[in-house]
């Protein structure tokens, strides 16, 4: 019997992670994310994988491991879980980040959600899961060495080596040796950063470089993050107790994970008093207060940019305020926050980015640091994973100096069923997998046929013909065809090609309503195909044709 490794999210890719590993009649899970869509998945929200390979097997899982609390990582998870109705597993902050995040689309039964410890295995029929600790840009953060039948298989999660940690808590490096002297199989690892050389500047840099930044501030500090980041949070509210600012939180996502984090106590704030209510910023001299909030991406409803645009019901931004972007832009949001800077800087705030300030560092590890996991665990099998392929080819590279061949290291693709037996790794057919769509309420409605034509909405607009024909023999055209349109032409400044218009549909009607017999949607089809061309011969455009006939 062979290991099947199948990512279902996550590779080839950055977002929507999920992994599948699978023996015999068990399943074990790892992580459940989202995707933030991209200019080109018009009105969507979210993407999350597509889980139709799992929900068929859905008696054989025995369990979810998650990683951590990124949304990249749990934010599918309200989608995924009833689905599947399998218990979850996770570290003390994941697990209250999980339940917060669950809460918001309806709960999740109490007793599938279980705290592990790092160092202490779940056993469950072909496995045997243990957490280990892992450093990475939100606390408790781990990895898994998965027993199985055949040998044990490491999942180094996101991570970097980072000596000088936050909270004290280093990864737990040992482990992977002692595990590397009794034989690993297989390494799955992170491949983010496997294009940067050295190793990834340790956390504790930002501390320095936000109070130096927040000490020359003068007006209000506006600080932009990932609300997961809590790292990130203790050093900006450990800067601000210095300067003596109070703090205020804004933005849902920001709102509930400073909540969560500070109830479970893995947030401490300085001075007890400095946490103030949305309601009371303008009852607070702004040389004195501190915002910390969501939008460091430049998504168009969060609160930095309402702040920017001055749509914010509570905070805006005035000239002489500092703003600090701490983050990195995912890739496709790169516009959106080059846009909440102009618009920042036509204020007259002053901002700081990670391009003029280690306000932001990687929570991703680098090429020195993969060679060290490599070197501690000492892999049969090596599978770059969390990244997108030039990650992945980059990473085989790395494995190539350190003596893999490359039949040794599997770069897959979404759906890429690896198999393993003790000597011998092969990637097999793919299964079921892909995205699925979250727009509004609805949970894979929206494909690829109502995208294009969103798409074809969005660059050449709708036309929409509007034509009555009598009722019984012969057929006349009694009414129309009349043409209105949106997004493609202003109607009263084109009348000699409305005209056109009107005159090709109506010989295209009459053209086949003289016939003997006549369909109504050979009708429609004529239409579509007469207009659409001459709308093509006269603008170079298609828009959406869209044709309405009644009958009197």
């Amino acid at each position: 019997m062979k290991l099947s490794i199948i990512p279902l999210g996550g590779t080839g890719e950055i977002g929507k992670n999920l992994l599948v590993f699978e023996f015999g009649d068990s399943i074990i899970v790892i992580d459940g994310g989202v995707k933030f869509p991209d200019d080109e998945l018009l009105g969507i929200d979210l993407v999350i994988p597509d889980i139709t390979y799992l929900e068929k097997r859905k008696s054989k899982i025995q369990g979810i491991f998650i990683t951590h609390g990124h949304e990249d990582h749990i934010g599918g998870l309200p989608f995924i879980l009833p689905k599947l109705e399998a218990p979850v597993y996770g570290t003390k902050l994941t697990m209250g980040l999980v339940r917060a995040k669950l809460r918001e689309r309806g709960g999740y039964p109490e007793n599938l959600l279980r705290i592990i410890n790092p160092g202490e295995p779940v056993k469950m029929r072909d496995f045997e899961v243990e957490a280990f600790r892992v450093t990475h840009s939100v606390p408790d953060a781990v990895g898994y060495g998965i027993l199985t039948p055949i040998g044990r298989v490491v999942y180094t999660g996101d991570f970097k080596v980072d000596y000088t940690p936050i909270d004290g808590q280093e990864m737990d490096l040992g482990r992977l040796a002692a595990w590397g002297q009794e034989g690993v199989l297989a390494l799955l690892c992170d491949s983010t950063n496997a294009e940067r050389s050295g190793s990834t500047i340790s956390e504790k840099v930002v501390g320095k470089t936000l109070r130096d930044a927040f000490s020359r501030a003068e007006g209000k500090i506006i600080m932009a993050t990932f609300a997961s980041n809590v790292h990130r949070i203790q050093q900006a509210l450990e800067a601000a107790a210095i300067l003596k600012r109070k703090v205020c939180v804004v933005g849902r996502s920001m709102e509930a994970v400073v909540a969560t984090a500070k109830e479970l106590g893995y947030l401490h704030f300085p001075d007890p008093d400095m946490l103030i209510d949305p309601g009371s910023v303008n009852e607070i001299s702004p040389s004195r207060l501190l915002i910390l909030t969501t939008g460091s991406q430049g998504e168009p409803l969060a609160a930095l940019t309402r702040m920017a645009t001055g749509s914010h019901r509570q905070v805006n931004v005035s000239a002489g305020d500092t703003v600090v972007i701490s983050a990195t832009p995912v890739p496709g949001n790169e516009k959106l926050i080059g846009r909440t800077i102009n618009h920042l800087f036509q204020i007259g705030a002053e901002v700081i980015t990670k391009d003029m300030g280690l306000v932001h560092v990687s929570g991703h590890a680098n090429q020195e640091e993969i060679k060290l996991i490599i070197r501690l665990t000492r892999p049969r099998f090596l599978i770059p994973h969390h990244g997108e392929v030039r990650h992945q080819v980059a990473f085989r590279k790395i494995g190539n100096l350190m003596g893999y061949d490359d039949q040794k290291i599997a770069i897959t693709q979404i759906g890429t069923r690896v198999l393993l037996d003790t000597d011998k790794m092969e990637c097999a057919e793919r299964v079921e997998s892909g995205s699925v769509f979250v727009d509004g309420l609805g949970i894979g409605d929206v494909g690829q046929i109502v995208l294009r034509d969103r798409q074809q909405l969005s660059q050449d607009g709708v036309v929409v013909v509007v034509a009555a024909l009598s009722k019984g023999s012969p057929t006349t055209l009694v009414s129309g065809p009349d043409i209105i349109s949106r997004g493609f032409t202003f109607m009263k400044e084109a009348e000699e090609l409305v005209e056109g218009a009107k005159k090709v549909v109506a010989a295209s009607i009459e053209a086949q309503i003289s016939k003997e017999r006549w369909e109504w949607g050979v009708l429609r089809g004529s239409i579509h195909e007469s207009l659409s061309q001459y709308l093509w011969d006269k603008t170079r455009r298609r828009p959406m044709i869209l044709p309405v006939l009644l009958q009197f």
